[in-house]
């Protein structure tokens, strides 16, 4: 859905595993094999891997896969390109399989967690966080933002995905045959003036640039609405009164 901009990656940076797996880390220790699935510019992955003994870093394709490679530092990662509807790991080989962000964007959500369950070791971790897009809070909301969210989630689901992941974790993970499902919540807030321009910002250029743009041409979006958007999300970055907040569905269940 999103591509690899250089402002979905300035975007994708940001994130940590303290602001993105929080729900996960009081479970990781040194002895672990962890796979990270659909890993991007690595930042989160790095981290990880500051805490257990090997990653294996994944992405669909090697371009993609390129980008987690430049972003990493630490010897204990290996990459490899992998579907997670089919991954190329044999039965039990992790004792930790975790994506962020990763289930709104494939085709079949439950059978990439049924493959997770397959390369997760009895008593491991399956580990799984998504954004909750119906649930974003705006302030203040506009019209042109208002359009942001609507097309967002049309053009995300036309993608195939599901922009409204979060809640769905939890029977997605049921169906998938995961037990002793601990599902959680929590969220990204942008609120201070340095958030705002980096949330703003990366938007502000990703409707005009990105993937997301050319999705929007391909279904008939004119440029004069992007436009619209790209300077609804300036003027909110610039408002001292701006807030938004993110909601995620998160679940850590066994195998």
């Amino acid at each position: 859905m999103h591509g690899h901009h250089a402002s979905v990656l300035r975007a994708h940076s940001w994130r940590t595993a303290a602001n993105s797996a929080g729900y996960l880390l009081p479970h990781l220790h040194a002895e672990m094999n962890l796979l990270d699935i659909g890993t991007g510019p690595g930042t989160i992955t790095d981290d990880l891997a500051g805490l257990v003994g090997r990653v294996v870093a994944t992405e669909i394709d090697e371009a993609t896969l390129a980008t987690t490679r430049s972003g990493v530092s630490r010897d204990n990662v290996e990459c490899a390109v992998a579907d997670v509807h089919n991954l190329p790991f044999a039965d039990a080989s992790f004792d930790v399989v975790h994506a962020h962000q990763v289930l709104q964007h494939v085709a079949d959500p439950v059978r990439a967690l049924i493959e997770m369950r397959r390369v997760c070791r009895p008593g491991g971790y399956i580990a799984v966080r998504d954004v909750d897009y119906s649930a974003i809070s705006v302030h203040p909301w506009t019209p042109p933002l208002t359009q942001w969210l609507d097309l967002y989630r049309r053009l995300a689901r036309a993608d195939g995905g599901e922009p409204d992941a979060g809640p769905r974790l939890l029977s997605w993970a049921r169906a998938a045959g995961c037990r002793d499902i601990v599902p959680s919540a929590s969220v990204w807030c942008f609120a201070t003036d340095e958030d705002r321009a980096y949330w703003g910002g990366t938007w502000s250029e990703r409707v005009q640039h990105s993937r997301f743009a050319e999705r929007a041409a391909d279904h008939g979006v004119p440029e004069s609405e992007l436009a619209a958007i790209a300077q609804a999300w300036r003027t909110w970055a610039d408002d001292p009164d701006g807030w938004i907040t993110l909601t995620h569905g998160e679940i850590l269940a066994r195998p």
